[in-house]
């Protein structure tokens, strides 16, 4: 590494070289206005334009300027582009701290992802709730419950309950091309019994996280008709279209939590970040998910 220090101790050496050079240069040139305003008495062409009877000569541009000006230019595209190695430059590819750090955590994360690739449920939930704890926490409680309301309540999302709730009161902030889903009680839902039977479906036959019984069989017809009004947008087979809406197929599985944190989520009182840009690791994401999914 000793050329390296050496080659970057040159770069320090030029940045202070550059740097008293422009305090030189500077005033250099102020001295020669601050002279030029005493005593110097300007002769040429006027412009046609006029400021309250103020003129301005049509002075052609300054030849040191303009040369200065070319030079810096293509200087900077040296500097930039030129291979590592030659003189003045600092190209793209060259050692940097930000580059550095992000070397380290994409190392970091490949190590922690081979060392949990097959973790156990248990050894992931507590991985999660480790990972909540900091990225979550802040907004939806230690306890998952949503600060009364603030956020959304975890302890009972991916239920029947929740899919009830988001159906009265909407759901929004994912952006799917279909957009915002706007309450639907009172305006496409006549009644909350509507909402409990679509509710209903949804858990039994489309996420298939309830278990379904004779009795269930028995109603199906019933509740698939009230289904019809959310199949408008998510599909008869509650896919989403093509990405359109959500895939409710996996309301209240690790997938759909996976999904949200990609995304992100605008709420009612903020937005939650998408954690699709590096922060959490696919394994961190599924830990997460686990974690939210533990009704205990």
């Amino acid at each position: 590494m000793s050329w390296l220090s050496e080659y970057y101790g040159y770069i320090n050496l030029l940045a202070i070289a550059g740097a008293a050079a422009t305090v030189v240069i500077t005033a250099f040139v102020a001295a020669i206005y601050f002279k030029n305003i005493k005593s110097a008495k300007k002769s040429g062409e006027l412009s046609a334009d006029s400021w309250d009877g103020i003129k301005e000569y049509k002075n052609p541009l300054p030849l040191g300027w303009a040369v200065s000006f070319l030079l810096l230019g293509l200087w900077a595209i040296w500097y930039m582009l030129a291979p590592a190695g030659l003189p003045f430059t600092y190209p793209l590819g060259a050692y940097s701290q930000i580059g550095e750090y992000n070397e380290e955590i994409a190392a970091y994360n490949n190590k922690f992802t081979a060392q949990w690739q097959n973790a156990d449920e248990a050894t992931l939930k507590e991985i999660g709730k480790s990972v909540f704890f900091v990225q979550c926490a802040p907004c939806h409680g230690f306890d998952k419950s949503g600060i009364s309301g603030k956020a959304a309540d975890l302890t009972t999302w991916g239920s029947e309950a929740a899919a009830i709730d988001s159906v009265i009161h909407g759901s929004k902030g994912m952006e799917y091309p279909l957009g915002e889903m706007a309450p639907m009680l009172g305006g496409l839902v006549s009644s909350e019994d509507a909402v409990k039977l679509a509710a209903a479906y949804l858990v039994k036959y489309i996420a298939q996280t309830k278990p379904v019984s004779s009795a269930d069989e028995a109603t199906k017809a019933v509740e698939a008709e009230a289904w019809e009004v959310c199949a408008s947008c998510h599909g008869i087979d509650g896919a989403g279209m093509d990405a359109a809406a959500p895939d409710l197929t996996n309301y209240g599985k690790s997938a759909f939590v996976t999904e949200v944190l990609n995304r992100g989520k605008d709420g009612y009182i903020g937005s939650m970040p998408s954690f699709d840009d590096g922060r959490l690791t696919d394994i961190q994401k599924k830990a997460v998910s686990t974690y939210v999914l533990d009704k205990q």
